[in-house]
């Protein structure tokens, strides 16, 4: 076997565990604004408060890894275990999107507080009460998780608008970054199984130079929200499903989250 298929697999095993015991995952862009004829180069990030490790470009990981502007839509293609995972020619002038799905990955949760912590954390409490109900274990089940990852970057005008791409769950953003104004915060609506995910817990994370600020936002009954934004900011949205699964066989997880997370930056005035 060669050695770069050995290191890839090296990484490919690194990559599920860190992401069991991480949290956000994203799409981190080296610039999110660059002229027409630029690649758009781009990490996959795994971490917590909005600081991670990059990973590589590993197809046995992903189930989609596409750009899109407009009605264009192209896969993106590396070399295996190619670091940064993306550096590819954007599609031309206007809003790029890029898109990331994960494969399913598992994580057993050996810890019952830490497991009451993640659920709390993310909003969604009630599945204390019906993991009871259900009759299972404090400990040692599992769980399924995946990502669903967008990132927003400005080419040339950097006109155009988000979408629906047809994600299990995503963060649909009702207004553009780059060019519309946000003296009143960014409009969005957080999607999930194809409807608007009414009271969804958004996580929002600013990252200014050094410094990370974190908030929550809360959808409404029809999954909009605002979020307040300031010139020359990133920002990384998160938002969690969690859903209850029966196990295929006796020892399978009983649990799956779903992981939407979007990226983009207001640009300074």
């Amino acid at each position: 076997m060669r050695i770069s298929c050995l290191i890839a697999l090296a990484i490919a095993a690194g990559f599920s565990t860190t992401t069991a015991t991480g949290h956000e995952f994203w799409i981190d862009p080296h610039e999110f604004q660059i002229a027409p004829g630029e690649n758009i180069v781009a990490d996959l990030r795994v971490g917590q408060g909005f600081t991670g490790v990059a990973f590589s470009y590993l197809p046995p990981k992903f189930r989609l890894f596409d750009i899109v502007r407009g009605d264009q839509r192209e896969a993106v293609s590396m070399r295996m275990g190619d670091r940064p995972a993306m550096d590819v020619p954007a599609l031309g002038n206007g809003l790029n999107v890029v898109l990331h799905v994960t494969t399913d990955q598992r994580i057993t949760w050996s810890d019952p507080e830490k497991f009451r912590s993640f659920v709390r954390h993310k909003g969604a409490a009630w599945v204390l009460d019906e993991h009871a109900r259900r009759g299972l274990p404090d400990s040692g089940f599992s769980e399924f998780y995946s990502r669903y990852a967008k990132s927003l970057i400005a080419v040339g005008d950097g006109a155009g608008e988000d979408a629906r791409f047809g994600l299990l769950t995503e963060i649909v953003l009702l207004e553009n970054p780059y060019t519309d104004n946000m003296s009143d915060g960014i409009d969005l609506k957080v999607f999930y199984d194809g409807a608007p995910r009414r009271d969804a817990q958004i996580e929002v994370f600013a990252r200014s130079g050094e410094t990370v600020e974190k908030t929550t936002v809360p959808a409404d009954g029809n999954g909009r929200a605002t979020v307040p934004v300031r010139p020359g900011v990133v920002y990384l949205l998160d938002a969690v499903v969690l859903r209850a699964i029966e196990p295929a066989f006796e020892t399978g997880p009983v649990w799956e989250s779903l992981w939407a997370s979007t990226t983009f930056r207001v640009p300074a005035n």
